[in-house]
């Protein structure tokens, strides 16, 4: 991934997308967005089949995407979108644990859920698309930013890695988040929803609703895994229009992804250990890059190997999740007492 050629001088980064190309991607991106407003226009519980069905074509997508690259730009581009894909999937599967916390914290209806979500989804774009900028001038400047990346990484690793051992992972205090009190201080929020509006008019003023501050309590989430997924695709390639697509990508079908794993959810319990050791894993490879463009000697990871790392360790902290669940499952039965129905 030697897209920068120097250890400290300025240089444009390598981007396998023409002018057309971003028009192009952008133009689908709004379109299906625009495709998921229409049909969360009128509020409905998603029933299994529809979240479904949405879903394998949110994962179809990429997969297309991903041929494509292969085909027109090669192998190494292709590989590299995989691979960023499958880590931002992953960090995007880490934010729809908080979503759902949001959402029961608010007691969002069911009916409501999918246009929360979508707002989520709509403001973790826009976030990322400054951040992939910020990411992208930052990187011409010179490599320095591959050590500062790397060491983003590894701290919110470290972060991660220790509340999941202390089983602190995905704890949210509605009560304490600042945007919350900051929009309740200045407007007064009704009692209740009101459908899908966020402001009403009640009593001569106006006033938000609950859906408002859930979609409030989301956008300041959004920030959050910005600040962590930007540097982990960054660790994968530098091109950013990849990075780019493998966010948007891993985005646009949380919808309805979020309804298929919604028990599934509470039952990986390991996730977060292995998130913090791939974005470990990333943060280190980040650093080994910089290293390696002051002192050439030093060895960098390859991107085929980064995908078959990170491939490994969520099926790993899948299968213990599994094992975890089927003990205490046992273990539950065992202490029943006896012929209880």
């Amino acid at each position: 991934m030697p897209l920068i050629t120097g250890p400290v001088t300025a240089a444009p980064l390598e981007t396998i997308a023409s002018p057309l190309l971003w028009a192009i991607s952008v133009a689908g991106l709004l379109v299906l967005l625009a495709l998921d407003f229409a049909i969360t226009r009128r509020p409905h519980e998603v029933r299994m089949r529809e979240a479904v069905g949405w879903t394998i074509f949110y994962l179809a997508l990429p997969l297309l995407f991903g041929v494509y690259v292969w085909l027109d730009h090669g192998t190494q581009p292709a590989v590299e979108f995989l691979t960023g894909y499958v880590v931002e999937k992953s960090l995007s599967v880490d934010n729809l644990f908080v979503f759902m916390l949001l959402l029961s914290a608010f007691a969002v209806p069911r009916e409501l859920a999918q246009r929360v979500l979508l707002y989520g989804i709509v403001g973790a774009l826009v976030l990322r698309a400054i951040f992939i900028a910020l990411g992208a001038a930052a990187l011409a400047s010179g490599t320095w930013a591959f050590l500062l990346f790397g060491g983003i990484l590894l701290v919110t690793a470290v972060k991660i890695l220790r509340d999941a051992i202390r089983g602190q992972e995905h704890e949210v205090d509605i009560s304490h988040m600042r945007t919350i009190r900051l929009a309740r201080r200045f407007m007064p929020v009704t009692d209740g929803y009101r459908g899908t509006h966020m402001i009403v008019r009640e009593g001569g003023r106006r006033a938000l609703t609950p859906l408002a501050l859930a979609i409030v309590a989301v956008f300041a989430t959004d920030i959050v895994f910005a600040v962590d997924s930007v540097p982990a695709v960054y660790g994968v390639t530098s091109d950013p229009f990849l990075v780019f697509a493998t966010n948007a990508f891993a985005l646009l079908g949380l919808r309805a992804l979020y309804f298929v794993l919604a028990h599934a959810l509470e039952k990986l319990r390991h996730l977060n250990h292995g998130l913090g050791i791939i974005l470990a894993f990333i943060g280190v490879k980040l650093v080994l890059h910089w290293a390696h463009t002051v002192w050439p000697a030093v060895p960098e990871v390859p991107t085929l190997a980064s995908l078959g790392v990170i491939v490994v360790v969520l099926l790993t902290v899948t299968l213990t999740s599994v094992r975890a669940n089927r003990r205490d499952e046992r273990l539950a039965a065992q202490a029943e007492p006896p012929g209880k129905d």
